[in-house]
């Protein structure tokens, strides 16, 4: 499964700096607004530790890590949802991502252009979001005509969702978030997801600073936190410019470079780890001499659910899981001592995959 996520902002933040960081993909940035026309994509591992430990146990003949996709989303300045700089173009390409990371200068330097003039975090995330719910409000206005227009036959359905429509309208032209929209009931939860509404993704800022300001708590960063804290959002702080150092390095210095600056992690791996709490995202993992595979789920998804990420066979016939937690493997050192302790698992349809599960999933298809 993996997942999605678009990285977008103002031009000039640093966007397809931190892209090409973070992907390697070669993504073409330069010091002019609208550099970015069609989205840039990479597909990069999720770094694991637990993957190294379950080589040792396996030694399977491959390793296959899971994946995120990145999507470099050109970027957006005022005026975008009336097609400024492109902008219908631009937010055309967000309502196809998992989540949002809003990237958000956080550093002055007077040989870098800002495209208003002057770094103001508070302000540059204004204008962005104001895009996306002016976009929003251009949706949601069509599906309101549309569901007015079958509610005239008195059908109590389309009555009801005109109903929220209107609500969802008028929460947008308070200049809120969709996300921040209580959704009462299984219908509204069907008439949102169908909307496809670009407030509606989960968003983590990335507060991109100095080289010289990472782990510093600078007034710009600061800025970005108090918004974070009052919309509920997550706040990753990066340096461009050193997760571009860092990829250029070869793996085997990347940790003695972090050391140095201080970090145990790259904005990276921060990146990812962040992205997974916002949708909600575990790994579980299957293991044999052949290959060792991590694969993504939703938290809460059942064992016939995890067995249709690896083939929709596997969901159709199956029959059971059988599961070793990832604690017990690496306290007990391997599967014959977990089985021998008698912590094997035989799991039904009704099991919710935990993360770190390693699973057999038994099957049967006629």
């Amino acid at each position: 499964m993996g997942f999605t996520c678009g990285i977008i902002g103002l031009p000039n933040v640093g966007k397809s700096t931190l892209f090409n960081a973070i992907t390697s993909a070669g993504a073409e940035a330069s010091n002019y607004p609208f550099c970015t026309i069609d989205p840039n994509v990479g597909v990069v591992f999720v770094p694991d530790r637990r993957l190294g430990f379950l080589e040792k146990v396996y030694r399977p003949a491959k390793t296959t890590p899971t994946t995120i996709e990145f999507v470099d989303i050109a970027g957006l300045v005022k005026g975008a949802s009336r097609g400024e700089g492109l902008g219908n173009q631009f937010l055309a390409h967000i309502r196809g991502v998992d989540a949002i990371a809003h990237v958000v200068r956080c550093f002055d330097d007077p040989n870098v252009v800002h495209v208003d003039g002057s770094v103001n975090p508070a302000r540059d995330i204004e204008v962005v979001e104001m895009e996306l719910i002016l976009k929003d409000l251009d949706t949601i206005e069509r599906n309101l005509a549309e569901a007015q227009k079958k509610s005239k036959s008195g059908d109590k359905k389309s009555k009801a969702e005109v109903e929220f429509c209107s609500r969802v309208r008028d929460h947008l032209h308070a200049g809120r978030l969709v996300r921040y929209f209580h959704v009462a009931g299984e219908d509204e939860q069907v008439w949102m997801r169908d909307l496809h509404l670009l407030t509606n993704k989960p968003v983590m800022y990335l507060c991109n600073v100095h080289e010289n300001d990472i782990g510093s708590e600078t007034p710009h960063v600061r800025a970005v936190r108090e918004i974070a804290a009052r919309e509920g959002a997550s706040v990753v702080s990066v340096s461009a410019e050193v997760e571009e150092e860092i990829a250029e390095l070869p793996v085997e210095e990347r940790k003695g470079f972090l050391a140095s600056l201080g970090l145990e992690e790259s904005g990276l791996d921060r990146v990812i780890r962040e992205g997974y709490s916002l949708l909600q995202l575990i790994t579980f993992f299957t293991a044999n001499p052949k290959e060792l595979h991590a694969w993504t789920v939703c938290r809460g998804a059942t064992a016939p659910e995890g067995a249709g990420e690896i083939h929709s066979d596997f969901q159709r016939g199956f029959i059971r899981a059988e599961v070793i937690r990832f604690d017990d493997l690496a306290r007990l050192g391997t599967e014959q001592a977990v089985k021998d302790a008698g912590l094997l698992a035989i799991e039904g349809k009704d099991y919710r995959i935990q993360d770190g599960d390693v699973v057999f999933f038994r099957f049967h298809v006629g």
